[in-house]
């Protein structure tokens, strides 16, 4: 297992934790992955995504991917990005004193969504 790197773009991997996160979701529901099969969809290869999200774990800092996991437990999108100084998980303004740097990882005051600036 890797250790994180530094200067690894931390909410891109959250972002891509997040979307391997949902589809390991679709396939382990059975009305949704019944309906993904009858659309021509194969629901092959679930471990190699399982791989694939483990490798991306071990990539982000463990204080970030331990917040991401207290949050998932809550919500289904976690990381949000923020567009015209809005949360896009909620829409609440964010406070003008979050320091818009990029590739940092702040908490929504109001929904507690991960955030990040693009």
């Amino acid at each position: 297992m890797s250790t994180p790197n530094q200067t690894e773009d931390q909410p891109r991997l959250l972002v891509a934790l997040q979307d391997l996160d949902q589809m390991i979701r679709e396939v382990e529901d059975k009305e949704t992955s019944a309906e993904l099969e009858a659309m021509g969809f194969s629901l092959d290869g679930v471990e190699k995504i399982r791989e694939a999200r483990e490798k991306i774990c071990s990539r982000i800092k463990p204080q970030l991917l331990n917040r991401y996991q207290r949050v998932a437990r809550n919500l289904d999108r976690t990381v949000v990005p923020v567009v015209n100084e809005l949360c896009t998980g909620c829409f609440a303004k964010v406070p003008t004193s979050f320091r818009y740097e990029k590739g940092a990882v702040l908490t929504c005051e109001n929904c507690g969504r991960m955030l990040y600036f693009t």
